[in-house]
């Protein structure tokens, strides 16, 4: 990544004292005040462009002792309060990343970054376009030719433009034009993706004007034609105002009447400690990577020593212009806290529920105030363990009970259910559920392709993928962690062996850091081990192990721009040794991105990831083969990545959760005892053994 150092020429500040956490997101006041000393860096008049003002998390070594110090109660080291911010020059290309000491009042550095590094979009910025390519004289003649009734509501889906090495170097949007329906005018809910049109203007973001206007592809090939009147469909609405609601669903009620199990602890202005049935972890939140796990502990025992979303692509299928950028990196292109949704505006969470609120910047480097981006909330799991001794019809139970911390996002058309959830037994899963609308585009009547499903009159979906990536700080008992797979094989056929049933579980250890693939037919699961603390009962390291499910890694082809720009899709998992600042498994900056920053990159060092300090990137992800049932809203598609521990405890860690019972959870039953017959022996007084039945 090409750089040039600014001199700094500043005044050193009177040190501030700073009470916050180290790992408390900036407060409002430590926003205004990164921008304030960066903005006196230059001359009066410069207008900034401030694209990110963040936490600049503290040095592990740092931090490290200071965790270890807070939870035995000692004193703790002092930590100065640092920023990261990026930003432009106003109106031109310059980009800048800067390194702010909150508590000296100075810049540590300030670094204008090198050709092809591009800053992410950002709300302001996204609306300017939208209105630069509607206002646009070309653009509104090409509608024109489309005869659309009057009053017809034109609408601009911005996207960002994408890589293909072909006069990409400035930074662009890609707008993509749907209208809303011409026969419903006063319907501002109208669902504009069942009106896809042909006209697709690219909008500059230095010269703030549309730069070339694309005639979209309709059939099925390349080509292209001049916009023709338009035929219109009919609509295809979502909201319930526009369905035929069941009128035979009873109320399902989530009532806790005496409050909620876990307990939120305030630590100053912006930090939250949550505990939960023997969990403890702090969370974070910023404009990237949204909710951030930091400090994860069971039972006073290190778990995790930090756990976000790293990275997620989405690469469209359809190979022709300008369809063939479609590749979507919302949390580098744009980020989960960025797009967070005010839960508190809907039914997102149920039961109990406590919300929390964060403060990002806006683009002139104010607060900006984001209200209840965080729920907090239990719900029962279904049954967490059950026996029935079938001889006597007793039964032990205990429900699952499960602690929520959830965030949504909206990108555009799509939207993602975000939620970390832990449960009674030490597991702690990470999940996505995918829904919002599939991004369409227009195709002509008759004409059917290979890499999309009609999903309406005239109205295509084009087949995407979606792969995430969890980046996992193990800390299981401590830092110096190791990586293994384990794998079933059957044993060969051998007087030892003689019915050829045999198997056993095999361990291979990762030495080097580099990316692995799950193997379904050798039940290949991956696990993170603790060498120098044993398991009490079996001597073995203890451990958490990793349940990710298969998915398709990226389709594009090794040398086309998905493939370099999305580090992290080619493999289930990549192990590297630990870093300060590497966080972002496609890189730092994914906007038109060219490659050779990521965790492809870093995991080709081949460093030692035995017994150290090692990080996780977790992949997993969908193929949307899509159907008519996405549209006009998609259902929710689900998928997690689970860590259960892995003789991390003596025994079932659920075993002192409370029974469930009628009386407890107040469930309407009907039913009938039921006993198994059963047999059992006893052993007499003179040795003898007798069989009786009981019923």
């Amino acid at each position: 990544m090409l750089t040039e150092e600014i001199p700094i020429r500043q005044s050193i500040g009177v040190a501030k004292h700073v009470s916050s956490h180290p790992l408390s997101p900036l407060t409002s006041s430590e926003i205004t005040n990164a921008a304030n000393l960066v903005q006196a860096l230059y001359p009066a008049g410069t207008s900034l462009h401030y694209k990110g003002i963040t936490l600049q998390e503290p040095k592990k070594t740092q931090l490290v002792p200071y965790l270890d110090a807070e939870h035995s109660g000692s004193r703790r080291p002092s930590i100065e309060r640092r920023a990261f911010v990026c930003y432009y020059i106003r109106n031109t290309d310059k980009f800048h990343e800067a390194i702010v000491n909150l508590s000296r009042q100075r810049i540590e550095s300030n670094v204008r970054l090198g050709p092809s590094i591009h800053g992410p979009g950002d709300a302001e910025e996204i609306l300017l376009v939208e209105r630069i390519a509607l206002e646009d004289g070309g653009v509104q003649a090409e509608i024109a030719k489309l005869k659309l009734p009057k009053g017809t509501a034109i609408v601009s889906d911005p996207w960002l433009y994408g890589s293909d090495g072909v006069n990409d170097e400035e930074r662009m949007y890609q707008c993509f034009l749907y209208m809303r329906d011409p026969h419903d005018l006063s319907n501002l809910e109208s669902n504009h993706y069942a009106f896809p049109l042909s006209i697709s203007p690219v909008v500059d973001t230095v010269k703030l004007k549309v730069t070339r206007i694309d005639l979209l592809p309709t059939g099925a090939d390349h080509s292209v034609k001049e916009p023709q009147p338009f035929h219109i469909p009919p609509p295809n609405e979502y909201t319930p105002g526009h369905q035929d609601l069941r009128t035979d669903l009873k109320p399902l009620n989530v009532v806790q009447p005496e409050g909620a199990s876990f307990k939120v602890i305030q630590t100053g202005e912006t930090g939250s400690v949550i505990e939960w049935q023997k969990w403890f972890f702090r969370i974070g939140f910023n404009g990237r990577e949204g909710m951030v796990l930091y400090d994860v502990r069971y039972d006073d025992r290190n778990v995790f020593y930090r756990m976000a979303l790293s990275d997620m692509v989405i690469p469209y299928a359809d190979p022709r212009h300008p369809y063939h950028k479609k590749a979507a990196f919302d949390l580098g292109d744009a980020g989960a806290g960025v797009m967070a949704n005010n839960l508190k505006l809907g039914c997102d969470c149920l039961g109990s529920i406590h919300y929390l609120s964060a403060v990002l910047n806006n683009n002139k480097g104010e607060p900006w105030p984001m209200e209840n981006v965080v729920c907090i909330h239990e719900q029962d799991a279904g049954i967490g363990w059950k026996h029935t001794n079938y001889r006597n019809g007793s039964a032990a139970l205990v429900r699952n009970r499960e602690l929520v911390v959830q965030s949504i996002i909206t990108v555009g058309n799509y939207e993602y259910i975000m939620a970390f959830i832990f449960n009674q037994a030490g597991e702690l899963k990470y999940e996505i559920r995918a829904t919002g609308i599939v991004s369409t585009q227009p195709i002509d009547e008759g004409v059917e392709v290979p890499w999309g499903t009609i999903v309406h009159p005239g109205v295509l979906a084009a087949h995407h993928q979606h792969i995430f990536s969890l980046r996992v700080d193990p800390a299981i008992d401590g830092h110096n962690n190791r990586l293994i797979y384990e794998e079933a094989h059957p044993m060969p056929r051998s007087d030892f062996n003689p019915h050829g049933v045999g198997y056993t579980i095999n361990e291979t250890m990762i030495e080097k850091s580099g990316g692995l693939d799950i193997n379904t037919d050798r039940n290949r699961v991956f696990k993170v081990q603790n060498t120098s603390v044993r398991n009490a009962v079996n001597g073995k390291p203890v451990g958490y192990k990793i349940h990710a499910p298969p998915f398709q890694k990226i389709l594009a082809d090794p040398q086309s721009f998905h493939f370099k720009r999305a580090q992290f899709a080619d493999h289930n998992l990549y192990v590297t040794k630990y870093h300060d600042g590497e966080l972002y498994a496609g890189g730092k900056y994914t906007n038109q991105s060219r490659g050779g920053d990521g965790v492809r990159t870093w995991a080709d060092r081949k460093e030692d990831v035995k017994d150290t300090d090692l990080v996780l990137f977790v992949q997993f992800g969908l193929q949307h083969s899509t159907r008519v049932e996405d549209f006009p809203v998609m259902p929710c598609e689900i998928i997690h990545v689970g860590f259960k521990p892995a003789n991390f405890f003596d025994k079932n860690p659920a075993l002192d959760v409370p029974p469930s019972s009628q009386e407890f959870n107040c469930s309407t039953l009907l039913s009938e005892e039921h006993h198994q017959p059963g047999l059992e022996a006893k052993v007499g007084g003179k040795g003898e053994v007798c069989c009786s039945s009981k019923l």
